[in-house]
């Protein structure tokens, strides 16, 4: 087993930590899921997410990855070797992500292109269903290929293929050091040349404006944990694999902090560039901000078009900005979930970077293809839903629980506060013992309960089943398969440990 990796600096480990939790979803969901929400106001129950469970978790991750110096399934395994099957279980989460993730980012290409000649005319609707995705009639009839969104999708994972293979240093935090200065400043220039269009100022109140008689809803806080949750990348294998690349006197708590502001404050910038673009298209249209406000797959490319063509000769400039930010954001987390995975395998089965790149970006890229089919929606649609809403939140549930109830939680803090400058105390341990596991099992009740209520996007049962459920149960079986193997290198799991202790 070669010597593990490491970061080359601290703010390459950063903007690679940054780059993985900035997702699609900062630009797409959060403003929304504010503004439904309560507006201004929804940001005291966000905060409060983001103190008692976000920067917790995120604390946690990187202090078990750092610790324990391994994967997620090497981390689990080092914790007990019982619950090697948790790691390997957020892994598939990882590999089920990535291959319906990536045709999203390949979407968010081919759109940069679009948004020079808006070639998406003046239906939108219609070009992006029918000209480009070439939708079908439902997710079992496959259609054809199509080449306009298997090209980018190409390019995504050459690009990610490029920065895994080159290492941890050389490739994976050089990259970051490249996209996420140029995604700040162009979701900077994108917020402020908004700000100033006609109508902004409508559609910047509709985000803004709060609404407190909506901080007693529970819905309300559910939201605000849910979107804390989703977008830090927590729960599903990522911090733990970059934390395990961290140098052995690293400040983790501060790093933890740093990681999770970030991600917030650009989450709130994008939300100020998407509502002062609708509240302009409001105002043309001559309607109120709320029946032009939408969210994911939609907004990006079916709202934003349409508000693009109501921006005259500087429509170019807006689509450039935002779909170049949609693809950067894509790409660094497209990049961190597949190095989850890679990390695993490297341990697991004792192989070297290059060769373990080579086979898992073959595999996971040959079962990408099946989005660039004109059943690629539906089958992306139905998969997210469930592996976000049932695999990711579950493998949080089980991993707090575990580590909270099962675990000596104060050995981490023994090992994150002597090196952080700011300490954990007993507001981290309440909230990953308490507050934290009691939220995510409402969340993933109550989506059962509505689920069961009334099939997703009324799909069919079949359909559910077949790209839903059984995605899920292959994580769970494939978990303890994984687990059940023999590692490449029993040492391992006490060596790494000794070395990193030092």
């Amino acid at each position: 087993m070669e010597k593990r990796e490491q970061w080359g600096s601290r703010a390459g480990f950063i903007l690679a930590a940054v780059g993985s939790a900035i997702g699609l979803g900062n630009i797409w969901r959060f403003p929304y899921v504010a503004a439904k929400n309560g507006g201004g106001a929804f940001f005291i129950p966000y905060l409060f997410a983001l103190l008692t469970a976000g920067i917790p978790i995120m604390i946690l991750e990187f202090g078990i990855g750092h610790k324990y110096a391994g994967s997620a399934p090497l981390t689990f395994a080092k914790l007990n070797r019982k619950w090697e099957w948790l790691g390997w279980g957020q892994i598939l989460v990882c590999f089920f992500i990535a291959v319906y993730y990536v045709a999203v980012v390949a979407w968010a290409i081919s759109y940069t292109g679009f948004s020079i000649t808006q070639a998406w005319g003046n239906d939108p609707t219609s070009f992006f269903f029918n000209n480009y995705l070439g939708i079908t009639g439902g997710p079992f009839e496959l259609g054809g290929i199509r080449i306009g969104i298997l090209l980018p999708l190409l390019i995504v994972w050459i690009i990610s293929f490029i920065a895994i293979y080159s290492g941890v240093k050389g490739g994976i935090e050089r990259v970051n050091k490249i996209l996420m200065p140029i995604l700040f400043v162009l979701t900077i220039l994108g917020a402020i040349r908004s700000a100033t269009l006609p109508g902004a100022a409508a559609g910047l109140n509709y985000f803004f404006k709060p609404d407190f008689s909506k901080i007693m809803d529970y819905k309300v806080w559910t939201a605000a944990y849910g979107q804390i949750f989703y977008s830090l990348s927590i729960g599903f294998a990522i911090m733990i694999a970059y934390s395990s690349y961290l140098p052995p006197k690293s400040d983790i708590v501060n790093n933890a902090f740093m990681t999770s502001f970030i991600n917030c404050g650009y989450s709130l910038l994008s939300g100020i560039a998407v509502f002062s673009i609708l509240g302009h298209m409001a105002l043309t249209q001559g309607v109120l901000v709320e029946e032009v406000a939408g969210a994911g797959v939609g907004l990006a490319f079916i709202t934003f078009p349409s508000a693009i063509n109501t921006l005259g000769t500087i429509a170019p400039v807006f689509g450039l900005l935002f779909f170049l930010s949609l693809t950067f954001a894509g790409l660094s987390s497209f990049i961190s979930i597949n190095e989850a995975a890679i990390a695993a395998i490297m341990d697991k089965f004792n192989l070297e970077r290059k060769k373990t790149v080579i086979i898992y970006s073959i595999i996971s890229g040959t079962c990408s293809l099946v989005f660039v089919s004109g059943a690629g929606l539906y089958i992306l649609d139905i998969l997210d839903h469930f592996i976000n809403n049932y695999g990711v939140v579950f493998g949080g549930l089980i991993e707090v629980i575990l580590i909270g109830w099962f675990f000596n939680l104060k050995s981490i803090q023994e090992h994150v506060n002597p090196i952080s400058e700011i300490k954990t105390g007993s507001w981290w341990t309440f909230s990953i013992k308490y507050l934290t596991p009691v939220i995510l099992i409402y969340m993933a009740v109550m989506l059962f309960i509505n689920d069961l209520r009334v099939p997703y996007e009324g799909y069919s049962l079949n359909a559910l089943f077949v790209f839903g459920w059984l995605a899920l149960i292959i994580a769970i079986i494939g978990g303890f398969i994984f687990a059940s193997r023999k590692w490449g290198n029993e040492s391992v799991l006490v060596k790494e440990v000794e070395n990193n202790d030092k």
